[in-house]
């Protein structure tokens, strides 16, 4: 997380991930094109395993996709097989030991690309050291590849079955052997990957964006507890455990790309949908509408659709901040979310606004855009936001604060809204929530709204996000 995150809050999702077997293909370069369209997923380290059939290579470096990957190194991944990795770190610190692919060299080599967040790593690093199989790193993901090196001897699907009921909370997996590409999804299916098909090859991806990129018509999302191995045979499925689908509903809601689809229907619809029912459910006499950039303009445009307030872009966003190694000093920090964001003083002044974003999460955000706003002349910001109130902290491969710094597990709408200085201020219900996502997935996991976690947490672990004291 980048400096400027921290100041503004946002809920982060960390990891995408993406497979192609193809032969004769270059697919490293297709591979670099798909983490292209998955950098939203994670901007702290990119990686790209490649498998020539007798050895895999990986080259992974902390940065960007572009500024790791270029022309010289992706001639030198050649091969039939790739899978990549775009990350930032939830379980593990943010260090190039923790960046994927993992590898696991030896006889049997493999490397796994891991989206999600194991809640048993305690466990799994205490059977590793009676293996004696030391771990360099600090994240799950390396515990999961070296617990699957143990028993994998030459069959990887016998590897995977042993050790996947060992893997407990959310994870998508992409696993790269000598000559297999395998999918995987967890029971829940909480983190996404689809897969596609590439001139009689295939891609896996977290997103059917990734697909869209190199040109690859989408088939299906890969169902929860469900395994798919690739080879020179074709396309096989393993089904390893029950489904209980329980998709992240912040896909939905902020990570996923808006031309991405869940399901029979394309997320920047889904989105449109949650601010027509935001409008239904919580109207407001304005001039106009204006979102919170990016994120918040497909909600905005269907608040404005549905309650006939006209849409307007009142906040223009600074979309060349990029990655810097800068350390910024106390004056910048005071200038906050005016370095992303600059306001349209002539389209604001002496106007109602309905200010529409996805989510609070510590509220300094929405409190800097409101001000910013009324600095600029708005003569009432009503917010109104396309999500409920964030209470609970994730656990399940999101980047959250701890309970005691989500705004809304300690303060009532009404405090909320005195705090951001916004003139009233609504939330989406957990209800029109769900309408709105029907047809994006089967089932939802939405515990940051409830705190009902699908998956059991450790009291242990609950301790640290501030559930229990």
């Amino acid at each position: 997380m980048e400096w400027w995150d921290r100041e503004m809050d946002e809920m982060k999702d960390y990891c995408g991930v993406f497979g192609i077997y193809s032969p004769n293909t270059d697919v490293a370069r297709l591979t670099y094109f798909g983490l292209f369209a998955l950098q939203h997923r994670g901007q702290e380290s990119a990686g790209i395993a490649v498998s020539d059939r007798r050895d895999i290579v990986c080259y992974k470096e902390m940065g960007l996709v572009s500024q790791v990957f270029n022309e010289k190194i992706l001639n030198i991944l050649k091969g039939d097989i790739a899978i990549g990795h775009v990350r930032y770190s939830t379980t593990g610190s943010s260090i190039e030991l923790n960046a994927q692919p993992i590898l696991v060299p030896g006889e049997h080599p493999l490397a796994i690309a891991h989206n999600g967040n194991l809640i048993n790593t305690v466990e799994l690093k205490r059977e590793l050291d009676k293996e004696g199989i030391r771990v360099y790193g600090t994240s799950d993901s390396e515990l999961m590849a070296k617990k699957i090196s143990v028993y994998y001897h030459g069959d990887i699907v016998s590897a995977l079955l042993k050790v996947l009921p060992s893997f407990q909370g959310a994870y998508t997996l992409v696993v790269l052997t000598k000559d297999k590409l395998i999918g995987i999804r967890d029971p829940y299916g909480i983190r996404p990957l689809v897969l596609g098909r590439f001139n009689g090859s295939y891609i896996l991806s977290s997103e059917s964006c990734g697909l869209d990129i190199v040109g690859a018509k989408f088939i299906r999302e890969i169902e929860p507890g469900e395994i798919v191995i690739i080879d020179e045979n074709g396309v096989e499925s393993i089904r390893f455990a029950n489904a209980n689908p329980h998709l992240c509903i912040f896909e939905l809601i902020y990570f996923a790309r808006p031309d991405s689809k869940f399901g029979t229907r394309l997320v920047h619809e889904i989105r449109q949908e949650m601010g027509r029912i935001l409008a239904q459910e919580s109207p407001a006499n304005a001039d106009l509408v204006i979102p919170v950039p990016d994120s918040g303009i497909p909600a905005a445009i269907g608040y404005s659709q549905q309650s006939g307030i006209p849409f307007s872009e009142g906040l223009i966003k600074n979309r060349y901040i990029g990655r810097t190694f800068i350390q910024p000093d106390q004056r910048l920090r005071e200038l906050g979310v005016k370095l992303k964001l600059n306001p349209l003083k002539e389209v604001i002044e002496g106007k109602r606004i309905v200010l529409v974003d996805d989510s609070i999460v510590r509220g300094t955000t929405s409190r800097q855009i409101v001000n910013l706003l009324k600095e600029s002349g708005a003569r009432e910001v009503h917010m109104r936001v396309s999500s409920p109130p964030i209470t609970y902290p994730c656990f399940y491969g999101i980047d959250t604060a701890e309970r005691r710094q989500l705004i809304a597990a300690y303060k009532k709408i009404e405090e909320v809204r005195e705090y951001i200085g916004s003139d009233t201020l609504e939330y989406l219900s957990v209800d029109g929530l769900l309408r709105a996502c029907r047809g994006g997935a089967k089932g939802f996991c939405n515990a940051c709204f409830t705190g009902d976690y699908c998956i059991k947490i450790p009291e242990a672990i609950k301790i640290t996000k501030g559930i229990l004291e």
